[in-house]
């Protein structure tokens, strides 16, 4: 195994820079419970950071390999997991910042740096030295007297090296080395693209009559992007999603909703620089490659193997068992739908473009609903002090907020995390705005994971949104879909913040993906609670609890669309499994093969995925590839959990919650099902999640 050379201008340039300042990714960090030194980080810190982690991680793989004594459990795999420690502490905070507050420095670092790291695994997992070694501790398992977590890490550390190709010929791992470090550039290519493809987009509106119905916090700051992009008046609208969205719903400009619609539908599809159509054409190739290569028939057959649902056919058959009664549902809606445009005095056919318009303008017609009506009770810190109680009532937990400790963004708040008799558990970031720096969408990361080796470390983690911000002094007032998100996310905070492992390789999220969102979706559940939701749900300037009677009109009012929604989220699901399912190395053209795909499941023309492959960033630059429909699988689970706390009759049942929390608590070092069933008793019943989906 070689360790990375670096040209000696890189070194110069590096050297001089460590003589002026130490960098303090590489310090000792004296910071309240070793966060990260965000208000001493630079920018430019983080590439020779980096790269000093991978030298070290090389240099003690090479130790291990070249230890003289018998292969260990202690001197082999407990080395291998121990290993690194400076790359994964600045790795897990550069990709945090990457995702939340880019700039150009640290987007070139990640272009950069996605090689070397590549290298450096590929130089760690086809090492046969190294797997030899590995391979003469797997064989006495048996008699080694692990625990059971211990044995667990044998035998992932094990299967990781079969996974990665450490069987394969000479030539065989020489392609694959080519073709990782390839998908690396590429995958970070397509995020890149898209966040670029998303600021750039503006939809600049004169005529106030224009934006229809839209609320005043929309149109304020609609107002304050068209100043920042330099115009005289108007209001400027983007393509994030707190602005596309209630913008599709308020607009009465059926063609400035399409401008809108399409503007968000071809994001990465519009033959410019920020194209994304042949990167994930090569993407798509180099994946079934690598499964070639490692004896699998498609990628997705090779990711499936190691998740719950095991097989391709067995989420084509899960899906296919949902699918008919969503279409069914969705095509109803649509007939409504269609049939209040008509009304209207509109001709021509309902588009993919009113949708949202119509839904809402029905929720206000059918129910008498109006979302605005209910922001007001769904103040920002009111959402958060709600999900703080919950945590409290189910698991007796206790927040301290720090306001001294560093951050990334000034607009993040930081809280210590405490067991009910004041025992520290772990800090949680929050992270709630949209901004140009941040990729769309929400997202936990682990900043520093529990582990319990030598010492008992602490986990850090943090929450992202994409919230708007509303103008300064004003109160940032979000809808009820929107708290739900931040639920989830918390979720995922609890999953990491309740590790209780040895290992941090096994411990918190470190679960298959098809598990990863069953804690996070579990939590969106008591939202829909009328019992819980009036415990926070308070309007801002008066206190009043949320009133009943809007309570129903919500619940009401959110059930219609549920076919719209099952079905866009469906396709995208479909999408991602029918690319991944491709059994040859044949180039497909993106927008033909997209058009085939959803021909083939019947979508209708109205509904677009809710991910068109282009912007399809959680499988094209994420961890999400043959994974998406995991959203679903995991509603199955949670749907199932949840009905357990209702059986109770006590919906903060503590003795559930604890069972819920050790399940928690072991992270990956069982399978899923097996967490599950030791949790709830008994297999998942998907008809909770038909019963909560309005499918039956």
């Amino acid at each position: 195994m070689s360790v990375i050379l670096f040209s000696s201008c890189e070194k110069k340039s590096e050297k001089a820079m460590d003589t002026a300042r130490e960098n303090p990714l590489l310090t000792e960090w004296n910071t309240p419970f070793g966060v990260p030194p965000f208000d001493k980080i630079k920018s430019d810190d983080y590439l020779s950071a980096l790269r000093k982690g991978i030298e070290e991680k090389a240099t003690e793989v090479e130790t291990i390999i070249n230890n003289q004594e018998a292969p260990t459990f202690e001197n082999t795999i407990l080395a291998l997991e121990l290993s690194g420690a400076t790359l994964t502490k600045v790795s897990r905070v550069f990709y945090a910042v990457k995702g939340a507050n880019t700039d150009d420095i640290i987007n070139k670092t990640g272009k950069t740096i996605a090689p070397e790291l590549s290298k450096l695994s590929d130089d760690i997992n086809l090492n046969p030295k190294l797997f030899d070694r590995i391979d003469a501790v797997y064989k006495q398992k048996e008699n080694l007297n692990l625990d059971a977590e211990s044995l667990k890490l044998l035998e992932e550390k094990y299967k990781n090296f079969i996974r990665a190709g450490i069987n394969l010929s000479k030539d065989k791992q020489d392609r694959l080395r080519e073709l990782n470090s390839r998908l690396s550039v590429l995958s970070q290519k397509f995020g890149d693209n898209l966040l670029k493809e998303t600021n750039n987009f503006e939809l600049h509106v004169t005529d106030k009559k224009d934006v229809g119905n839209a609320s005043e916090s929309l149109l304020a700051r609609a107002k304050k992007e068209s100043e920042k992009r330099k115009h005289e008046n108007g209001w400027s609208f983007t393509l994030h999603r707190v602005s596309v969205n209630p913008f599709l719903k308020a607009s009465t400009n059926r063609e400035m909703r399409k401008k809108m619609f399409n503007g968000y539908a071809l994001r990465g599809n519009n033959d410019n620089e920020f194209d994304n159509k042949a990167i994930l054409e090569e993407i798509v190739q180099i994946r079934f490659e690598k499964a070639q290569l490692k004896g699998y028939k498609s990628h997705a057959e090779y990711i499936l193997s190691d998740n719950m649902a095991e097989t391709p056919q067995a989420v084509y058959d899960f899906m296919g068992n949902l699918w008919p009664a969503a279409l069914s549902q969705a095509k109803k809606e649509r007939d409504a739908l269609a049939a209040n445009m008509k009304s209207d005095g509109i001709k021509g056919e309902f588009q993919d473009s009113d949708w949202r318009y119509y839904v809402e303008k029905i929720r206000k017609e059918k129910y008498n609903f109006n979302e605005e009506e209910t922001r007001p009770y769904f103040e920002i810190n009111a959402v958060r002090d709600g999900v703080f109680l919950l945590t409290n009532k189910l698991f007796g937990l206790e927040f301290k907020e720090l306001k001294d400790v560093p951050k990334w963004h000034e607009d993040q708040q930081v809280y210590e995390v405490l067991e009910a008799d004041g025992k520290h558990i772990g800090i949680v970031y929050l992270d709630y705005f949209a901004r140009e720096s941040k990729r769309g969408g929400a997202w936990m990361n682990s900043l520093r994971k529990q582990s319990n080796v030598d010492e008992y470390i602490t986990p850090i983690v943090t929450t992202n949104f994409n919230y708007p911000k509303a103008a300064d002094g004003q109160p940032t007032l979000i809808s009820y879909s929107s708290s739900q998100t931040f639920f989830h996310e918390f979720g995922h905070a609890i999953h990491g913040l309740f590790a209780d492992t040895k290992y941090s390789s096994l411990g918190g999220t470190s679960v298959p993906r098809d598990f990863v969102e069953f804690p996070s979706q579990v939590m969106e559940n008591w939202m829909g609670e009328p019992e819980f939701l009036k415990l926070f749900a308070k309007h801002y300037q008066t206190g009043e609890v949320i009133p009943d009677a809007l309570i129903k009109k919500m619940q009401d009012a959110n059930n219609f669309g549920q076919g719209f929604f099952t079905v866009e989220y469906m396709a995208a699901a479909y999408l991602d499994m029918n690319w991944h399912t491709i059994e040859d190395t044949k180039l497909r053209k993106c927008n033909e093969f997209e058009k085939t795909s959803m021909a083939k499941i019947g979508l209708m023309d109205e509904i677009i995925p809710r991910y068109r492959s282009t912007y399809f960033q959680h499988i094209f630059s994420g961890g999400y590839s043959a994974g998406y429909y995991s959203y679903l699988w995991s509603e199955v689970l949670d749907s199932d959990a949840f009905e357990a706390f209702k059986e109770t009759g006590d919906i903060f049942d503590k003795d559930l919650a604890g069972k819920f929390r050790k399940m928690l608590s072991q992270g990956g070092t069982k399978k899923g099902m097996e967490l599950y069933k030791e949790f709830r008793g008994k297999e998942p019943n998907i008809e909770s999640l038909i019963k909560k989906r309005g499918l039956n």
